[in-house]
């Protein structure tokens, strides 16, 4: 069976990218620089709005929304995660398998990605919702403001959340996987 993706120009689009086996490639504050620096890059060369994301030690979540006349999501993620791989600390990347090593590829990365497109603004929030409150989730965290790897604190300040947000679960029926 052959996965299809919904290629929809200008959509807004939530993104679960996790790790290669889930390896702990982005725990410090060297990998977040190096990803913040590759997201730059290749929003430079191929614009998109980052809505709300978070990063954790072994994935991330995120929102995008794409220019109206764009739907090419698949070779900014490309771009984002070779970027990251090439400019990687070597103490990250780990030894290739057979498979990556016959396309010289590092094992930073999950082959695929999960993405789901946003359908209504009730959706919207849910994952916002979603993406703020999973280092509280996954146990990084005691509440989303004490997390340093996320949108969130753009948001208090935007008028979105309260400071104190995310004290007890969202409502998270439907989300992502993990």
């Amino acid at each position: 069976m052959r996965y299809r993706r919904a290629f929809i120009p200008g959509a807004t689009l939530f993104f679960t990218v996790v790790t290669h086996q889930r390896r702990p490639v982005l725990a410090s504050a060297e990998a977040i620089d190096v990803l913040r620096a590759a997201f730059r890059t290749v929003r430079q060369a191929r614009p998109f709005y980052i809505d709300a994301m978070v990063v954790l030690p072994d994935h991330l979540h995120c929102i995008w929304t794409l220019p109206p006349e764009d739907a090419d999501f698949a070779t900014r993620w490309r771009l984002i995660k070779t970027w990251f791989t090439k400019h990687s600390p070597t103490a990250l990347r780990a030894p290739l398998d057979a498979a990556r090593a016959a396309k010289q590829g590092q094992a930073l990365w999950q082959h695929r990605y999960w993405e789901h497109v946003v359908r209504d603004a009730q959706d919207y929030v849910r994952h916002v919702d979603y993406i703020h409150f999973n280092p509280v989730k996954h146990g990084w965290a005691a509440s989303p403001a004490a997390w340093p790897y996320s949108s969130f604190q753009h948001h208090v300040t935007a008028g979105t959340y309260p400071p104190d947000w995310g004290q007890a679960a969202p409502d998270s029926k439907g989300m992502g996987r993990e």
